[in-house]
Order: structure tokens, then C-alpha cells, then sequence
């Protein structure tokens, strides 16, 4: 079973700073039928403008993933973590007992595009922890790669769930396929670009629930477009 999640039905706030899209229920947003989905529950699309960003805020027993697709992100917490997160890189922030962080544009000219992607632990107060990979165009173009799951396989960063978060580029008429199992559900969620998904068209900001299906094929219908793709529990 798939059910379509069309980009312009999810929430939306615009504060001039930032313009963000709520796949799920966050903040003022509410849609009773859109909270979570397995162990996912948020994935906010953000722009946020030169020289913005969200200041020193808190957060427990969530976690956190940043992806970012254009310009970049300065992160900065109370654990004694600052960085700057650019296309290609993922970074996994476990808020567990309790974190304070701030994420920045630092350009005085381009905005930052990324999605923040809010993930159910598997058990609560974890202790905080920080962890950010580069995973480069060559590892994505035209297959799936790992890059967050429970274990860190295959240089992945870790998530303290049973999840397998898979990235891919694909170009025009380029197919990636990703068998699974009935008993766990999978979503794919379109970065940019549109795909094929078991035949059922996909475009820039859909996402898709996946349930009861044996395999998944994503073939790109423009050339430059980027997926994220979540296998849970």
C-alpha cells in the first residue's frame, strides 16, 4: 500500500526569515491525520535566509537528523559542539536527557535550504551526543546509500532506532531498488527532483507511506533529483 503525501497539502509558515513545509503535524500546524509514521516524526523543509537562523533552543528524547541542499547551517550546543553543515553532509544530534543548540545561516548572501527530520528514540534519556558524515555526489549517484541506521553500518551515523535512512541522486530515467519486508514500513521523501515510485509519480517536497509492499523501484524523471529514503521498524 502506498498513500501520496502531495507537497502542497502539507503545513506551511512563512516568518520572512524563514519559510518552512511540515510533512507532519509541528508547532501551530496540526493535522490529526498526519502526527507520525512508525518512528518518524517530523520532517520540516526550512529556507532560511542570510544571515537567520533559530536561536539557542532546547530539546529532550528526539532524535534529530539535518540534511542539508543548499548553502549552509552553523550548529552550535551546549555540549561543546560547532560546525558548519554543507550539501552531502548528514548530521545526527541525540537530544536524550536534554540539549540546547542553534542553528545558523552564516552567509550574509545565500539562504540555506535543508530538511530537519525528527526521529522517536528507542528508550529516553539517552545521553546527548553529536555525530556529522559526508557522504559524497559518487556514493549516491544511482544506487542507495546508507547513511544513518541503529549501528552505523557501513559509515553511516548512528540513530538510536531501528531505522535505515538511505540517500540517492538520481538522473533521468535512473533506477534504484530497495527490497523490504512486510512486517516493517518505509518512506520516501522527494529532496528535489521527481521519481517514479512503483510506477506512481513523485515530485520536489512529496513524501509517500509505504506498507505491506515486498520491494520499491525509484526511477528519476529529471536529472538531478534526490531522495531520502527511511526503512523502520
Amino acid at each position: 500500500m502506498i498513500a501520496i503525501r502531495p507537497t502542497n497539502e502539507r503545513g506551511a509558515v512563512n516568518l520572512g526569515w524563514l519559510d518552512s513545509k511540515h510533512t507532519f503535524s509541528f508547532g501551530n500546524y496540526y493535522d490529526p491525520n498526519h502526527i507520525s509514521f512508525a518512528s518518524l516524526r517530523v520532517i520540516n523543509e526550512d529556507k532560511v535566509q542570510p544571515s537567520k537562523g533559530f536561536g539557542t533552543h532546547g530539546h529532550k528524547d528526539m532524535e534529530i537528523v539535518t540534511y542539508v541542499l543548499e548553502g549552509e547551517l552553523e550548529h552550535k550546543d551546549n555540549i561543546g559542539n560547532s560546525s558548519i553543515i554543507r550539501p552531502g553532509e548528514v548530521q545526527r544530534m541525540s537530544a536524550g536527557t536534554g540539549i540546547l543548540h542553534s542553528e545558523y545561516n552564516p552567509s550574509n548572501e545565500k539562504s540555506v535550504h535543508f530538511l530537519q527530520i525528527w526521529i522517536f528514540p528507542n528508550q529516553n534519556k539517552l545521553e546527548p551526543s553529536y555525530e556529522q558524515k559526508m557522504f559524497g555526489e559518487e556514493e549516491t549517484r544511482g544506487k542507495l546509500r546508507l547513511v544513518g541506521s541503529q549501528e552505523g553500518r557501513e559509515g553511516s551515523v548512528t540513530i538510536h532506532q531501528d531505522v535505515n535512512l538511505y540517500a540517492t541522486s538520481l538522473a533521468k530515467d535512473e533506477a534504484v531498488h530497495h527490497n523490504t519486508s512486510s512486517q516493517r514500513k518505509v518512506w520516501v521523501q522527494v529532496a528535489r527532483g521527481a521519481v517514479t515510485l512503483n510506477n506512481r509519480s513523485l515530485e520536489t517536497g512529496d513524501g509517500a507511506a509505504i506498507s505491506e509492499e515486498d520491494s520499491i523501484t525509484l526511477q528519476g524523471m529529471t536529472d538531478g533529483t534526490e531522495v531520502l529514503l527511511f526503512d523502520m521498524a
